[in-house]
């Protein structure tokens, strides 16, 4: 059986999973997006299903006037003695902190924090009852290395000074750490390269948790960065977890490149599944290549490839272990507001106003806050729902119920986005398409209607969008252009619906829309 990867499509980065009582469960990085951290289950470890968030409240989750790509980076999840923990870092406001519940369904605790430096904590619950805290950190020379102390899990207070463990192989970035013990040893991973072209995987070991650590002779055990062209690029920072029939998984970010001359990506660093076998105490991570694959990528030699096995790389497809057995992947799908959850599936952008805001079952009333979209900082009067494949089609039907500018975008950031939209200017209203890249934002065009009421969509494609209105054809723009390479930061395009300018408006019969 193969499976297809990405398994989590759009923005869902940094990933962590843990197992729990016969099922698995992940959750990912959301940066300025509210609600934070969502919390995925599985029973195959290949079809996975959003059943909550982390961070709800505002208490938990302080991302009030933040930047873009800032918020909330990498969590963690771990279960122990029958209670889950979430571990990650707000970088604006609270640092290092943990919240934990004893119903994987239900709501988390307040943040309990936790005084360590570094970004991309973990927890390590060890055999003697002891638990530790690990995050990436600097020594006073500035260089990049993973830190470990020993925490009152009931507090958050530190019970031992930092710790440095392991400086890594020498790439930039160390990040993403975590700690296992399997067998006799503890596996310390982690992250290097940046979590760009360059990202990779390493990890070492050793019999005592405090080093000195021997990294394994294979590292990377987990990269792309020779695969020039190829379409999944950025594999990188990721956890490791044992399935019930003894089969081993490794769950990692990645990202899809437009083609083999057009390096961007705009969908976000998605969740990809891996396969993992062990050998002499070591553990590798991937497919092996086929000789015409080997052909194909070239064939990576020196540090970084393991000759005996040929692991170590992330594919597109993948052939999953003979007893390893899932639900067969449907890809196909269609969002409508019917059924979707505002509470799982939509984002707003840091701490919303709810009072600006009406959902019923088939439709969504905004209404203009102080902010725009093109805020840099700040919640405007926007909702969104990931874009998740290239080939992808979203469409509203919008009411303008008074003047202002209320519509659809296709929204990476607030210096990157297109819209389409209605507009009332006096008494006339207009649909209009603008575009934004950087400091120069543009009307393209725009249409006197007839109504203050329009079906306005988005057709995506791996290169470009359609705008329309009324199945009026308003102009296009390339993907490129909300795309990491160009744009910056870490997150992906959202379809945005949104209010502002003094606007109310009435969103029905949503629809985005995938078919193979």
């Amino acid at each position: 059986m193969k499976y297809k990867n990405p398994v989590l499509r759009g923005m869902y980065p940094d990933p962590s999973m843990c197992e729990a009582n016969g099922k698995f469960y992940m959750v990912c990085s959301t940066f300025q997006y509210f609600p934070g951290v969502p919390v995925f289950e599985s029973e195959d470890l290949i079809n996975w299903k959003q059943i909550g968030h982390c961070l709800t409240r505002k208490s938990q989750l302080l991302v009030e006037k933040n930047n873009t790509s800032a918020g909330i980076y990498a969590p963690t999840i771990r279960f122990n003695k029958g209670r889950f923990y979430m571990v990650v870092t707000n970088v604006d406001n609270m640092g290092n902190f943990y919240v934990y519940t004893d119903d994987i369904y239900g709501e988390w605790s307040e943040p309990i924090k936790v005084e360590q430096s570094g970004i991309d904590p973990s927890l390590f619950f060890d055999d003697d009852g002891k638990v530790y805290f690990i995050s990436n950190g600097n020594d006073k020379e500035g260089r990049g290395y993973i830190q470990m102390s020993e925490i009152d899990i009931a507090t958050g207070k530190k019970l031992s000074e930092n710790e440095p463990l392991w400086y890594g192989t020498g790439g930039r970035f160390i990040e993403a750490p975590h700690m296992y013990k399997f067998g006799d040893y503890y596996y310390l991973l982690n992250a290097e390269g940046g979590t760009e072209y360059g990202h990779m995987v390493n990890y070492a070991r050793s019999k005592n948790i405090k080093g000195p650590y021997e990294p394994c002779p294979a590292n990377p055990v987990l990269t792309n960065r020779n695969m020039g062209g190829y379409s999944l690029q950025g594999a990188g920072h990721g956890d490791i977890v044992q399935a019930l029939d003894g089969t081993w998984w490794f769950c990692h970010l990645a990202f899809r490149q437009l083609d083999l001359y057009m390096p961007y990506h705009h969908l976000g660093r998605e969740t990809c599944m891996e396969p993992v076998i062990w050998e002499d105490g070591w553990f590798y991570i991937g497919t092996p290549f086929t000789k015409a694959e080997k052909t194909a990528y070239g064939k990576v030699v020196g540090t970084g490839y393991n000759e005996k096995q040929g692991y170590g790389q992330a594919l597109l497809e993948v052939e999953c272990p003979e007893n390893h057995t899932f639900a067969p992947q449907n890809l196909n799908f269609e969002k409508t507001f019917e059924n979707t959850s505002v509470k799982l599936d939509w984002n707003f952008i840091c701490n919303p106003d709810e009072t600006k805001y009406k959902f019923s079952k088939d439709s969504f009333e905004l209404c203009s806050g102080d902010l725009t979209i093109d805020t840099l900082k700040g919640s405007p009067v926007f909702i969104g729902i990931r874009q998740s494949e290239f080939n992808e089609t979203c469409k509203v039907s919008c009411q303008l119920k008074n003047p202002g500018e209320a519509g659809l975008t296709a929204y990476l950031d607030p210096n990157h986005h297109y819209d389409v939209y209605l507009e009332q200017r006096g008494n006339d209203i207009y649909a209009v398409l603008k575009v934004t890249i950087g400091p120069a934002s543009s009307i393209k065009k725009e249409v006197l209607q007839k109504s203050s009421k329009a079906v306005l969509k988005i057709s995506a494609s791996p290169y470009g969008y359609d705008f329309f209105a009324d199945e009026v054809h308003l102009g296009a723009a390339d993907t490129k252009y909300l795309s990491s390479e160009v744009a910056g930061g870490f997150t992906g395009v959202f379809w945005g619906l949104y209010a502002q300018n003094g606007a109310s408006a009435k969103f029905t019969d949503f629809k985005a829309e995938h078919k193979e």
